[in-house]
């Protein structure tokens, strides 16, 4: 797939630019251009990529089902090693791109912050909840199965999904830190809340579970500590050694149409290994499906609407609906195949979570590109597919 040639970016903000003061119209001379117009001819048929992937991942697992079988081998601890090197290659770039002297600056937002705070860890999981006891009543593993989808946050795909839309990377960088931070002090104690407690209080069914916060400490060191890590090393050793100009435009257009190559790459993992379990139980992963599809549609009307009350620009209020829409799919999968057992309804629950995300969340960038002139006029800026990179101001 041939990456566009390097463009220059005007999303984001100039070296003199207060990343804090971002809520004013963009008063440049491409202000008020259309997104969709400006995104390269790989992104624009970003959907049928994901399509295809999605289709070769479950021809794999009809006609040659012994490689899910190989694929689902290579684990460490309770980490599958190929979706993690897909994840991996995918965020890679995404974080690479991060100007992380900026993203410092995002502490100061404390309408980003408290926005992102109370959806992601009030809101989130408590709809979540309510959706899985109204849509499962009577199907106990599922519903307990999607209750841990909703308290892992997105701390990987939400990137990509961000970048997309034209998001701050700044900002979706420092909220999937904050995420992951809060996801280790907090996962254990909020399943305890949502499985026992909350149920109890209701006169609902109970769950016991005991969730290892080994295993989670893993998952985010794993899918986020070392893709952010390497990002930032390479920022802070390309500029030190060749210089910014050199970094944003030599650099990143080299690397950029890797995040796109993983995504596919893990999209194709995903569905060879847990497509079976969709062929098998169609009718089952149709009602899972249901609940989340409501979840990802509230979470992230909810985000946006946040967003533009509180006078966020458009990157930002994109960025707090994405991060607050999205879930941390390779958690969940791993501790309710950790907590519950492999062939459990709890980990087909969190199997199909992702494998309904992705579309999901893919047709809600359109929608984010879509909502832009129309309830941000004045700040309308270009794009910045995750295909390419462009020099920066």
């Amino acid at each position: 797939m041939p990456s566009p040639e390097p463009q220059t970016d005007s999303t984001r903000p100039s070296a003199q630019h207060d990343p804090r003061a971002d809520t004013g119209p963009d008063t440049r001379p491409d202000a008020g251009v259309g997104a969709p117009a400006h995104l390269g001819a790989t992104d624009r048929l970003l959907p049928v990529w994901i399509l295809a992937a999605m289709a070769a991942g479950l021809l794999l697992a009809v006609f040659a089902p012994g490689v899910g079988d190989v694929l689902g081998a290579f684990t460490i601890g309770s980490v599958s090693v190929p979706i993690a090197v897909g994840l991996l290659v995918m965020m890679y770039p995404v974080l690479a791109k991060v100007r992380y002297s900026d993203a410092r600056a995002i502490a100061g937002d404390r309408r980003l912050l408290v926005s992102s705070l109370v959806l992601n860890w009030l809101i989130g999981p408590a709809l979540m909840f309510a959706l899985a006891w109204i849509f499962l009543p009577d199907l106990p593993e599922y519903r307990t199965g999607l209750i841990v989808v909703g308290l892992a946050r997105c701390i990987a795909m939400v990137l990509i999904w961000n970048d997309l839309a034209c998001g701050d990377r700044e900002a979706a960088a420092f909220l999937v830190a904050l995420n992951s931070v809060f996801q280790v002090l907090a996962f254990a104690a909020l399943g305890w809340f949502y499985l026992q407690v909350l149920p109890a209080w209701l006169g609902l069914s109970t769950t016991s579970a005991d969730f290892s916060i080994g295993a989670i400490t893993g998952s985010v060191l794993v899918f986020l500590g070392i893709p952010l890590l390497a990002g930032y090393l390479s920022r802070r050793v390309g500029e030190a050694t060749r210089g910014r100009a050199w970094y944003e435009s030599r650099f990143l257009p080299r690397v950029g149409p890797f995040a796109l190559y993983g995504l596919l790459f893990t999209i194709v993992l995903l569905f060879a290994l847990q497509g079976s379990q969709v062929i098998e139980r169609p009718f089952d992963v149709a009602r899972i499906a249901l609940p989340l599809l409501a979840y990802f549609a509230v979470m992230f009307a909810a985000g946006f609407a946040t967003g533009k009350l509180a006078g966020l620009s458009y990157a930002r209020t994109t960025t707090l609906a994405f991060t607050a829409a999205g879930n941390n799919f390779e958690l969940a999968i791993a501790v309710a195949i950790g907590t519950f057992g492999a062939t459990s309804g709890q980990a087909l629950a969190g199997i199909v979570g992702p494998l309904i995300e992705v579309p999901a969340l893919v047709a809600l960038v359109y929608v984010a590109l879509w909502l832009r002139p129309r309830l941000f006029p004045g700040d309308t800026r270009h794009p910045s597919p995750i295909t390419e990179s462009e020099p920066r101001s």
